[in-house]
C-alpha cells in the first residue's frame, strides 16, 4: 500500500540543534494529507481554535483578521513521486507563495500505519532546524453517496 492514501496530522514539529522544540501550529494542530494512486498530493494542516473572521465574505475581513487566519494554516496542492527513502513533492500552488512552483524533498519513514515526513536542516538565526511531521493513516471510510 506505501504511501498512498489519506492521512491525519498527529504533529508538526520543529527541532533545534540548540534543543528548542517547536510547534508551529500548535501542539493541537490538525491536518490532512493525501496522496493519490495517480500522484497528486494534496496537504492540509490548521493551528486548532482560529479565530473566526467577521462576515460570510470567504476573501472579506479586516487585514488583521486574514493575517492571523494565515498565519494559522499552510497548505498546498501538486504531484508527487517516491525515490528511494525521500517523498518529492511538486508544488503546484501554495497558501504560502514562495513554496508555490518549487520542489520539496522529504525524508520519510513509514512504520505500519505512521508516515513521518522530515524536512533537510536549514538554518535560520544561528540554529539549525529540522521539521518533522507524523502522519497516522486515517481509517477506510465509505464513498459519499451522489
Amino acid at each position: 500500500m506505501g504511501v498512498v492514501g489519506t492521512w491525519n496530522l498527529l504533529h508538526w514539529r520543529r527541532t533545534g540543534s540548540d534543543g528548542q522544540l517547536v510547534f508551529p501550529l500548535g501542539e493541537d494542530a490538525r491536518g490532512l494529507l493525501v496522496y493519490t494512486r495517480n500522484g497528486h498530493v494534496i496537504v492540509q494542516m490548521a493551528a486548532s481554535g482560529r479565530a473566526p473572521i467577521e462576515g460570510t465574505d470567504p476573501l472579506g475581513g479586516s487585514v488583521e483578521e486574514r493575517a492571523a487566519a494565515y498565519s494559522g494554516f499552510l497548505g498546498y496542492f501538486g504531484s508527487y513521486e517516491v525515490q528511494g527513502g525521500d517523498i518529492v513533492h511538486h508544488v503546484d500552488s501554495c497558501s504560502y507563495p514562495n513554496w508555490s512552483q518549487t520542489v520539496a524533498v522529504r525524508p520519510f519513514e513509514l512504520h505500519g500505519e505512521q508516515l513521518i515526513l522530515r524536512t533537510p536542516p536549514t538554518a535560520s538565526h544561528g540554529t539549525t532546524w529540522v521539521n518533522e511531521m507524523a502522519w497516522q493513516r486515517a481509517a477506510a471510510s465509505h464513498p459519499a453517496e451522489v
